[in-house]
């Protein structure tokens, strides 16, 4: 049996700034319940006073909006799966796997933009091409499919699961190691529950599942629970693909310290002026003073006694607002949303509408480069699942690439100039046709889009044919 239980240095490395990252990302209780590991205290504050801070911690989440909205823009409109090939069995695999790809009612583009959402927060998401596994092995193609085997579906992992890993000579997995843990209940009847642990293994055939309940010392030594040939392992090929993107890129790791700064001077802020709402009594006297002071009491005081109330100036309260601002604009700067920040200061020279649209051009581009690493990853697994099936079809995914939704009319209008260009080329009237079928239909299931795009086919086919038999009879 593997040791599967091993770290690599990397994950270990990683794995708190990880947990940073998703609290800061998701917000709310989850960060509220972990904020005393964010929150820092003041040079020897009282443990009472912190404690009375932490339980009035607040936290303004302006990277997860920002993340949100990257993800919701980019998958505004849904990708375009364009499959070749006469396989009718495979197009028609392919059309059910784009509606329930995980066999949890999941679409293939809602899957994506989770995967991307944690390419964002923690810089990679990992997806796993699996195969349901039977009692026996089939004796052919058609008792593979009647069992149901072939049914190929992803699993979504979180970075924080790949716990260990090697390379081959060219820069691809030669074995991985995957941890997922949840809760489940024990012997029915008793209620209790108990945590329990997988330890996932894949190199470029093989693939062995290891369990274990319970946890520390207390816990079971793992056992074999799975172990055989996986579903790639005709293609020498680990089933774990990564959606990455480039340090520069990755917007959780360029904003989460700035995140950090301003969760701290907000709080502080609030602090003080919840302290600056219970002002504190001040006696000018030069006699002493030990009278009770209260709600409920009066004071007595002498003919030169004076008698007043602590009151901050409030200098300090506006050049922190200002730091907040400040903070605020360069989250959203460092996340290339131009257009969002620099309006709050003070003296800020305003924009005019060529800077704001020259501004969201660069947001356009990155916008595109996440689509680019989308598009790549979603063909690299859908190819590798037609291949291990040995569908004669190839697939490719197109779209992601506009992100404002304008008058249909407009883009109507352009197809028709080209086509009026009298290229003669049927497979340029083909692909314009489709392209704004997909695009007006674009919440459409993929099985319908397939049926229209074979209609165009024979269409365009048929009125090549039959443009060419008049050429004949003259």
């Amino acid at each position: 049996m593997r040791d599967l239980q091993r770290e690599h240095p990397e994950y270990v490395a990683r794995k708190t700034m990880w947990q940073t990252y998703r609290d800061l990302y998701a917000g709310g209780e989850q960060f509220k319940s972990r904020a005393g590991l964010y929150l820092i205290p003041r040079q020897k504050e009282p443990m009472a006073v912190y404690q009375e801070r932490l339980a009035r911690v607040f936290y303004e989440n302006y990277v997860g909006s920002i993340i949100d909205w990257y993800a919701a823009t980019l998958f505004r409109r849904e990708p375009i799966l364009v499959l070749e090939g006469e396989d009718a069995a495979g197009r028609e695999f392919f059309s059910v796997l784009a509606e329930d790809c995980d066999r949890r009612g999941t679409a293939l583009s809602d899957f994506f933009r989770r995967l991307l959402v944690d390419a964002l927060v923690v810089g990679k998401g990992l997806v796993a091409v699996d195969f349901p596994r039977g009692d026996r092995l089939p004796g052919n193609r058609a008792e593979e499919e009647a069992l149901g085997l072939s049914r190929a579906y992803l699993v979504r992992y979180a970075a924080e699961e790949l716990i260990n890993w090697s390379y081959d000579e060219e820069g691809n997995y030669e074995w991985v190691v995957l941890r997922t843990s949840y809760l489940r209940q024990g012997e029915p009847g008793r209620g209790d529950w108990v945590r329990e642990t997988r330890w996932i293994y894949y190199d470029k055939e093989n693939y062995e599942i290891q369990r274990a309940t319970g946890e520390g010392s207390a816990g079971e030594r793992p056992e074999v629970v799975a172990a055989g040939r996986h579903g790639l392992w005709a293609l020498r090929q680990v089933p774990l693909f990564e959606l990455k993107v480039s340090e520069g890129l990755w917007l959780m790791n360029k904003a989460a310290l700035l995140q950090l700064e301003h969760f701290n001077k907000s709080n502080a802020l609030s602090w003080a002026l919840t302290m600056g709402l219970f002002a504190m009594p001040v006696v000018y006297s030069e006699r002493d003073f030990r009278q009770v002071v209260g709600e409920s009491y009066y004071i007595q005081l002498g003919p030169e006694d004076r008698f007043g109330w602590t009151e901050p100036e409030g200098k300090v309260y506006q050049i922190a607002m200002d730091n907040l601002i400040r903070l605020k604009d360069e989250i959203y700067r460092v996340c290339y949303l131009m257009t969002q920040a620099g309006g709050g200061l003070a003296g800020t020279v305003p924009q005019s509408g060529l800077s704001k649209q020259r501004d969201f051009t660069i947001t356009q581009e990155v916008l595109r480069a996440y689509g680019d690493a989308v598009k790549d990853t979603m063909k690299r697994v859908l190819n590798t699942i037609a291949a291990a099936r040995q569908d004669g079809v190839r697939v490719g995914v197109s779209g992601l690439d506009e992100f404002d939704i304008g008058d249909f009319r407009a883009e109507l209008e352009d197809a028709e100039r080209l086509l009026a260009l009298g290229a003669g080329s049927k497979t340029l009237r083909k692909e314009v046709l489709k392209r704004l079928a997909f695009k007006y239909l674009c919440d459409a299931r993929q099985e319908v889009k397939e049926r229209i795009a074979q209609e165009i086919e024979e269409e365009i086919e048929g009125m090549q044919g039959e443009f060419g038999e008049k050429e004949v009879r003259k």
